[in-house]
């Protein structure tokens, strides 16, 4: 059965010598490189064709590469960060050109200037043959109901891009989760679900309906979470200054990736999204990836073949034109 992981993450060949020479790339400075390196994992180190037989291993027909999300740079010059951007999506392009049946891609983005997000976007889709972007949960704070995101929105709609959701690094959202990994294990989902409530109580999905957006993590605690957001909206008027529809109704608006390890969490999800709204992706080569992920969800008993194939593949085929 074919799998295609669309959460895969990779970092430049030139990025990787820098860290290892303990020197800046581009607008980042060698502090903030090795601050990475000192977590990064041995797969990450390793070349393209290195990574193939990895996947061959795990039963992985296809990586949808994201350049790492240490990348996004959203605090560092515009321009300096746009230069970095366009090395990473030229690299990450270059790579599906060489293993076209191997790897697609995603863009990185300068999102601190929406102007030049949007303008990198469109050359990443139209040039380079990325089907997309991977971009945080918020840019230097500013969350996605901001109307200084509308014309980045409208772009990705009109090329019928894919936005990927990922965090930046662990997620603190107090500083009683700053211990025992828990702003990865528990910071990101909260994220996550932050995200999904800017996009649809600030009316972006109304007002930008063909925008596709996946959610990492399985959304994090957006579904698990959605009858108290709908109580918010039936209750607050604040919460129903963008919207005419509960939130809930909005759920099979986004696509959402199949990592929850946890096969009674993935089987909510699907009931609660849709089948057709969850997709494969992995986390590779992060030590919070699925082990043996292609196994993981052939395995899964509460699942039916054709809801495994969906995930696997058939999802990703249609969403991304793969």
């Amino acid at each position: 059965m074919r799998s295609i992981d669309i959460h895969a993450h990779i970092t430049p060949e030139n990025c990787l010598e820098a860290m290892v020479s303990n020197n800046g790339w581009h607008c980042l400075n060698a502090q903030q490189i090795g601050r990475r390196f000192n977590s990064y994992t041995p797969r990450g180190m390793w070349n393209p064709e290195d990574r193939i037989k990895d996947m061959d291993s795990l039963g992985v027909d296809m990586h949808v590469l994201s350049t790492h999300s240490f990348l996004y740079a959203y605090e560092c010059d515009p321009q300096e960060t746009l230069i970095m951007h366009k090395e990473c999506n030229e690299y990450v392009s270059q790579l599906t050109k060489d293993h076209p049946t191997r790897f697609s891609g995603l863009a990185n983005l300068p999102m601190q200037d929406i102007k030049l997000a949007a303008g990198e976007l469109e050359r990443s889709v139209l040039q380079l043959g990325l089907k997309g972007a991977m971009i945080g949960d918020h840019i230097n704070g500013i969350t996605y109901d901001d109307p200084i995101f509308h014309p980045l929105w409208e772009t990705a709609e009109k090329l019928g891009a894919v936005m990927l959701i990922h965090q930046d690094g662990p997620t603190v959202v107090s500083p009683r989760n700053n211990k025992y990994h828990l702003s990865n294990s528990i910071g990101n989902l909260a994220d996550r679900a932050v995200t999904f409530a800017s996009f649809v109580f600030g009316g972006v999905i109304d007002k930008f309906p063909d925008l596709k957006i996946c959610l990492c993590h399985g959304g994090g605690y957006t579904c698990y979470g959605i009858g108290r957001m709908d109580r918010g909206w039936q209750v607050r008027p604040e919460s129903r200054e963008n919207i005419s529809q509960p939130p809930s109704s909005y759920l099979n608006r986004f696509y959402y990736d199949c990592l929850t390890h946890s096969e009674t969490d993935l089987r909510y999800l699907i009931d609660t999204v849709g089948i057709d709204k969850v997709v494969f992706g992995t986390d590779w080569p992060a030590d919070m990836q699925i082990d043996w992920p292609v196994s993981w969800v052939l395995g899964l008993q509460s699942l039916t073949i054709s809801e495994k194939e969906s995930i696997l593949h058939k999802n990703l085929e249609t969403l991304m034109n793969l």
